[in-house]
């Protein structure tokens, strides 16, 4: 196999692409690859390892600019490199690949949590009852499938041994006028405000919308913020 710049083989992998029947290849960064085509904000050049797109890595065959332009409509890798990242796939090891499945599986465990709520009570679900309730029902985790695609057939499928819903809640927030207009900024940050309504004594009033299963967090970021300072009522959880 072509070595790249004096890497041990187990620091990349193979990325491949087939377009109009043709394949190539670079060579990446199993870990930083996956996190760059979920998303997180990367350097391409530090994903790649390597300098050049092959037909076959294994055998060294390098595509040529003609064919790169032809198909990519450029001949820049780094440009070529992102669009193999993100739509084509990644050879990883038994060992990577149930590594960043448990990583995956744990991002959509705390989104759930976050975003859900038992609907018998509207209180949030700790994230290890979500996770036993996952792998009593068998799910499997698609890694290359975003969390939010994924999180809609997994509240399906869990919701037969969990009571379980995807909801909002609404909350008022009162803040005193001694320290109002010193955490307004702070309190806008954490959630989508619907309402906000400064009193004739100075004190402030905010309705807060924020996924249901964040209540305990936001409200203990709310007494952080204000130091304890605070009023908050759930106005509605739907």
């Amino acid at each position: 196999m072509t070595k790249a710049r004096g890497k041990k083989e187990h620091e990349y992998v193979i990325a491949r692409i087939t377009v109009k029947g043709r394949r190539f290849e670079i060579l990446v960064n199993p870990e930083l690859a996956f996190r760059f085509r979920e998303g997180e904000k990367i350097p391409i050049e530090n994903v790649l390892v390597g300098d050049y797109v092959y037909k076959d890595v294994r055998r060294g065959l390098k595509a040529s600019p003609e064919e790169l332009r032809e198909i990519f409509g450029t001949d820049n890798l780094y440009k070529i490199a992102e669009e193999i990242i993100k739509k084509g796939e990644l050879q990883l090891t038994t060992e990577q690949r149930r590594a960043l499945l448990e990583a995956k599986k744990k991002q959509i465990i705390n989104y759930i949590a976050r975003s859900a709520v038992d609907p018998r009570t509207n209180t949030p679900i700790p994230p290890s009852r979500i996770e036993k309730a996952i792998e009593e029902a068998r799910v499997a985790i698609d890694l290359y499938k975003s969390v939010e695609e994924q999180v809609p057939h997994i509240i399906k499928a869990i919701s037969r041994l969990l009571p379980i819903k995807l909801a909002r809640a609404l909350l008022q927030v009162h803040i005193p006028s001694a320290i109002a207009a010193r955490c307004y900024q702070q309190v806008m940050k954490l959630g989508d405000i619907r309402k906000t309504q400064w009193l004739a004594d100075g004190s402030l009033i905010v309705e807060l919308e924020i996924p249901a299963g964040m209540q305990n967090e936001v409200i203990d970021k709310l007494n952080a913020i204000t130091k304890g300072n605070v009023s908050v009522k759930v106005l509605s959880v739907g």
